[in-house]
């Protein structure tokens, strides 16, 4: 890894995150989010609690601007997604790192190969991504995996790959949508320890998860949600 491409991992540039009075509704008659508003602050990490059907999906998926809102307003930085329109949607992704608790690695292909791909699709130089490559693994404690083949990883090592993978854009949001789901204890805490080492860097991290124990003696924020409804538990 070259200096210059370590300052640039070092520091990730955090939004604000602001839901005001947030509702989804669903075409079913489901209200999946109900009024619901809060604030992350800019560089923060938080929690989203809350038991399966409590509304932490629909939360996430209008984070991530796969559905929009019914009602009331998202903020995410200096910008408002109701402002973003379809064709600039994958423009705004760009800024969001995802991991996902079921990992979405391609286990045919290498751990490079898994972490390359979003650089290669917005056409950037081999020697680039081959650096930033080198450096977020190095930052997730697996560059020695670098050509092996995903098939052939642990859990815990697949969700480093993941971890890696959404941070390679150098993103200033990470939304982490129960990581620690498919994870024994140990592992479970060293994910938890990436994922706090990244919002150390400066960005902002907001990790969904239903495991109080994850959540015990954080010392992190928690935002909890119950029947789509935000209880102030904080």
């Amino acid at each position: 890894m070259k200096n210059s491409e370590e300052k640039r991992i070092d520091r990730l540039n955090g939004p604000e995150i602001v839901f005001r009075n947030v509702t989804k509704d669903y075409p079913n008659g489901v209200r999946a989010l109900d009024n619901v508003s809060f604030r992350v602050a800019p560089g923060e990490f938080a929690f989203l609690m809350g038991h399966s059907g409590s509304g932490k999906s629909s939360l996430i998926r209008l984070l991530m601007m796969e559905e929009r809102p019914t009602d009331g307003s998202i903020t995410v930085g200096n910008i408002r997604l109701s402002d973003i329109k379809d064709s600039g949607i994958p423009y705004y992704r760009r800024e969001v790192g995802v991991v996902f608790q079921d990992f979405r690695i391609i286990l045919g292909r290498s751990v490079y190969e898994n972490i390359a791909c979003a650089m290669e699709m917005l056409g950037e130089p081999k020697k680039r991504i081959d650096e930033r490559v080198d450096a977020v693994l190095d930052t997730v404690g697996i560059l020695a995996k670098k050509n092996e083949k995903a098939m052939h990883l642990s859990g815990g090592e697949l969700q480093r790959v993941a971890i890696a993978r959404a941070i390679v854009l150098l993103p200033g949001l990470i939304i982490a949508d129960e990581p620690t789901g498919n994870l024994d204890p140990e592992n479970s805490m060293e994910i938890m320890r990436l994922l706090k080492e990244i919002n150390n860097m400066g960005a902002t991290v907001l990790v969904a998860t239903h495991e109080a124990g994850i959540v015990e003696n954080s010392g992190q924020r928690v935002i909890s949600l119950s029947h789509g409804m935000r209880q102030f538990t904080e």
